[in-house]
């Protein structure tokens, strides 16, 4: 969780590991998202278009990420725009590790705000997501 008063520009945050990424949580996200996009959900499928088999969703990774975000908040802070794009392929069994580095802290109309810079990794280093969040501390 955040404490605004230890943080500075260019501190990285304790990191977030997700255990690895399985089939059946992509046939869940396909569900829960609605997007049944069979790239995510049938190795055949995948295979004919030249894919090894399934593949994450993006916005799964970005669920990834918002989770973490999520944690650092806690009880003190409020993500006020949050953003991603994303990068390499996540495929089951990919453990993915969600990293924070502090941009920058400012304060605007009495409000304290720290922005973050995000990414979400498989090993080795590939980056499967990165983005920003900005939270509006309490």
């Amino acid at each position: 969780m955040l404490n605004y008063e230890s943080l500075h520009e260019g501190q990285r945050l304790e990191p977030f590991i997700k255990p690895p990424v399985t089939k059946v949580q992509l046939v869940k996200y396909a569900g829960a998202s609605g997007d049944f996009n069979p790239l995510h959900t049938d190795d055949a499928f995948a295979q004919e278009i030249g894919m090894n088999g399934v593949i994450a969703h993006g916005m799964l990774v970005m669920g990834f990420l918002g989770e973490y975000v999520m944690k650092l908040a806690g009880d003190h802070a409020v993500p006020a725009n949050f953003k991603m794009r994303v990068g390499a392929v996540t495929v089951p069994g990919d453990r993915l590790t969600c990293s924070a580095f502090v941009k920058d802290l400012y304060e605007e109309g009495g409000q304290r705000f720290v922005r973050l810079d995000l990414i979400a990794e498989k090993e080795p280093e590939q980056v499967v997501g990165s983005g920003e969040v900005v939270l509006r501390v309490q």
